[in-house]
C-alpha cells in the first residue's frame, strides 16, 4: 500500500488520499468496542492516514473526546502529523433527538471553545457547519469562521452538504478549503451542480459515506438484524424491497471484484478515488480489520473498461431509497 496525498482545495492543507471518518467509534451504527476504536486510529495514522474527522454532535461530544484520547496517547510523530476536521452546529437533546441547527456567529464561536477542550489542540485544522443553518445566512457563519481563523483557532473553513449557490455565497466571504458531502457509486447526487462548482471554485470533496454505511461494503448480508441505536435500522435504503435491491447491486458489483482479485469494499472506494485528485474519500473503519480492507483500495487500479463494467453494474440513481429519512432529506442541500 503506497499512500498518497492529495490538497484539501487551493487554499487547504495537503492531506493523505483517504481520510477516516471516527463517527461510527461513537454513534449511529450501534456499540463500538472504545479500545479497538483508538487502535484503529492508532493503525490509520501509522499508515499514513493524516485526515481525522469528527463532529461536536457525534455521541454528544464522546467522539471528540475519544480522538483525543487517540491523539494523546499516539507517538508525537503521527499525532503531529495528524489533521482534524470538526463538524458543528447540529443541536440534541439529552435523550438523543435532533433539535435543528444553529449557526449564529456566537454559537459558532462557543461551539468552537468545547470542542477545542475534548480534543484537547489548540486549533482545529478545518471547522464547518454540519447543515446549513436556514435562519443564519451562510455568510454569516463563514464569517465567524474566519474570524476563528484570525486568532488562531481554526486553519482552514470547510463546508458540509449544501448546494452550489450555498458553495458560491461561501467563497465570496471567506477561501473555502473543501465540501464535505456524500459521495458512493449509489450517491452520486452532487455530480449535476455540486462537484462542476466546487471545480470551478478550487475547492475539494471530502466525500463521506463511501462504502454508502456499509450496504456497498460486500460484508452486509439480507438477515442481518440491526440494533435500535443503529441509524441503518430506519434508513431507507436498508428497508424491505430496498434492501434487497440494492443488495442485488452489490452482488453485481462483487462479480466485477472477484475478476480483479479485490473485494467489494475495495473496488468501491477505489471508483470513489477514480473520479479526480479533488476527491478525499472518507472511510468509516471502525476496526483495524476494516481499515486494512480500505487502505487496499489504494493499489486497485481501474482501467476503462473497468469503470465501464462498474457503470453497467451500478448505473447512476440505481440505488432504491433515499440516503436518509424524510425529516433529515429536508435539511441537504443536494440529493
Amino acid at each position: 500500500m503506497t499512500m498518497q496525498t492529495r490538497s484539501l482545495g487551493t487554499t487547504g492543507p495537503q492531506v493523505s488520499a483517504l481520510g477516516l471518518g471516527c463517527m461510527g467509534m461513537s454513534a449511529l451504527y450501534g456499540d463500538a468496542d472504545r479500545t479497538e476504536s483508538i487502535a484503529t486510529v492508532h493503525a490509520a495514522l501509522e499508515a499514513g492516514v493524516t485526515l481525522l474527522d469528527t463532529g461536536d454532535f457525534y455521541a454528544m461530544g464522546h467522539n471528540e473526546m475519544l480522538v483525543g484520547e487517540a491523539l494523546r496517547t499516539a507517538p508525537a510523530a503521527l499525532r503531529e502529523q495528524a489533521l482534524v476536521s470538526v463538524k458543528f452546529g447540529a443541536l440534541r437533546s439529552p435523550d438523543g433527538d435532533w433539535a435543528g441547527y444553529d449557526g449564529r456567529p456566537a454559537a459558532v464561536k462557543n461551539f468552537a471553545a468545547y470542542s477545542l477542550q475534548r480534543l484537547g489542540v489548540d486549533h482545529i485544522d478545518v471547522y464547518r457547519i454540519a447543515r446549513l443553518d436556514p435562519d443564519v445566512p451562510i455568510e454569516e457563519t463563514v464569517g465567524a469562521i474566519s474570524e476563528l481563523i484570525e486568532k488562531g483557532y481554526v486553519r482552514h473553513v470547510g463546508l458540509s452538504e449544501v448546494g452550489a449557490d450555498t458553495i458560491r455565497r461561501a467563497a465570496a466571504t471567506a477561501p473555502i478549503a473543501d465540501l464535505q458531502i456524500e459521495y458512493s457509486l449509489i450517491s452520486r447526487g452532487i455530480e449535476e451542480s455540486v462537484l462542476p462548482a466546487t471545480r470551478e471554485l478550487g475547492i475539494s470533496i471530502t466525500a463521506y459515506g463511501v462504502l454508502s454505511r456499509g450496504l456497498i461494503s460486500g460484508h452486509f448480508t439480507r438477515d442481518r438484524q440491526l440494533a435500535a441505536n443503529d441509524f441503518r435500522a430506519y434508513s431507507p435504503r436498508f428497508q424491505g424491497e430496498n434492501l434487497l435491491h440494492n443488495l442485488d447491486l452489490v452482488e453485481a458489483l462483487r462479480k466485477i471484484a472477484e475478476q480483479k482479485g479485490v473485494s467489494v469494499a475495495q473496488i468501491a472506494i477505489a471508483w470513489v478515488l477514480s473520479r479526480g485528485d479533488d476527491i478525499v474519500p472518507l472511510v468509516g473503519a471502525r476496526t483495524r480489520e476494516r481499515l486494512s480492507e480500505s487502505l487496499g483500495a489504494l493499489d486497485v487500479t481501474l482501467d476503462n473498461a473497468d469503470l465501464a463494467a462498474i457503470e453497467r453494474a451500478v448505473p447512476a440513481d440505481a440505488a432504491a431509497g433515499d440516503r436518509y429519512p424524510a425529516p433529515q432529506m429536508a435539511h441537504l442541500g443536494s440529493k
